[in-house]
């Protein structure tokens, strides 16, 4: 058996070997190594932190709209009931004391407090939408049970 021995060539590197051609003389940045941002952890916490202060600005606004023109909690309520009666999308689905309870419709109770009424199988039930468990994924309007949790301290 006859094995034969060539010259290897020589290693070049991708930035050299395009800085061959004409008009390429800055290819060399296309290919070089990527950046590193940091340790993965610092990265998402950062990632997580923009998040947050999108959202938390984000409720403000929400915050601010629902209340325009409320001077009482009672009117505050109410205009929460309205924001989230208008932009909320029902029915959505979730979960009860592990029973998976449909999301009908929302209602503000005479004391100011608003409601989700809950459908599974026959039975209906009203719950406080503070205490109702969030979704996942959230459906369409859920920032404004957020805005409304946060402006009754939860």
């Amino acid at each position: 058996m006859l094995v034969s021995r060539c010259a290897q060539p020589e290693p070049i590197s991708i930035g050299s070997w395009f800085s061959s051609w004409p008009g390429m003389e800055n290819a060399a940045h296309w290919f070089a190594e990527p950046r590193r941002c940091g340790p993965l952890e610092e990265v998402l916490a950062t990632m997580k932190a923009k998040k947050a202060m999108k959202f938390a600005a984000k409720c403000l606004d929400r915050l601010e709209e629902a209340t325009t023109d409320a001077y009482s909690e009672s009117e505050q309520a109410g205009g929460f009931f309205a924001m989230i009666e208008e932009n909320l999308s029902l029915p959505f689905t979730t979960q009860v004391l592990g029973l998976a309870v449909t999301v009908a419709r929302v209602d503000i109770t005479s004391r100011d407090q608003i409601v989700a009424l809950c459908v599974h199988g026959k039975s209906t039930q009203a719950i406080p939408i503070l205490d109702l468990p969030r979704p996942d994924p959230p459906p369409e309007g859920a920032e404004w049970i957020a805005a409304y949790r946060r402006w009754c301290g939860n």
